[in-house]
């Protein structure tokens, strides 16, 4: 019986070992509306680490689509930021990778012409409180976090044909506040992700 018994503990200490590490990959399946730039941030992530967790050659999604979430995320809730932690802000300059001074106009996706999808597939008319700015991909890579003086923390998510070099596109989800916006010179922080 004591046989028994401490063989039974034994096997029982030896699987704590063996699985202690291993736990379930956490994923995420697509709804209608969402893109790798919500998803980055919702689980507080990027989308370069998304795309290449996934093995994805562009930032197109498909609803209903499953993909992988880093191994830091333990399971399929979105990561939560404790109220009692002492973070530094995302401005901060140890979160800060450059700083630049750029020239800023407005924009909304209501234009004539415009579809409201941005470059990396972002719907503005059916998600208008996003931050999102249109950049040069050559000085700020799509889908990075930046800072926008007077407009607060955004993504990188679209391009403009007229937006290159310093110069960057606010959206705004009223055309009367892209107006009054008219043309700024702003600070750009490029934060890190």
């Amino acid at each position: 019986m004591i046989k028994k018994l401490v063989a039974f503990i034994a096997v029982m200490i030896a699987s704590t070992f063996i699985f202690a590490g291993t736990s379930e990959a956490a994923s995420h399946t697509i709804k209608k509306g969402e893109n790798l730039t919500m998803l980055a941030k919702k689980y507080d992530t990027s989308v370069k680490e998304l795309m290449a967790l996934n093995d994805l050659k562009t930032t197109k999604v498909q609803v209903k689509q499953v993909l992988k979430l880093p191994s830091h995320i333990k399971n399929k809730t979105a990561v939560k930021k404790s109220a009692t932690t002492t973070k530094k802000s995302a401005t901060h300059p140890s979160n800060v990778k450059k700083t630049i001074k750029m020239s800023a106009t407005a924009y909304t996706a209501n234009c004539k012409g415009c579809s409201g999808i941005t470059k990396t597939g972002l719907n503005l008319r059916k998600n208008p409180s996003l931050k999102v700015i249109a950049v040069d991909p050559k000085i700020i890579p799509l889908g990075s976090k930046v800072w926008v003086e007077g407009y607060g923390i955004a993504v990188a998510g679209d391009i403009g044909s007229a937006i290159k070099g310093k110069k960057i596109d606010l959206f705004m989800s009223k055309k009367s506040t892209a107006k009054n916006w008219g043309r700024k010179t702003v600070t750009v922080k490029l934060l890190k992700s």
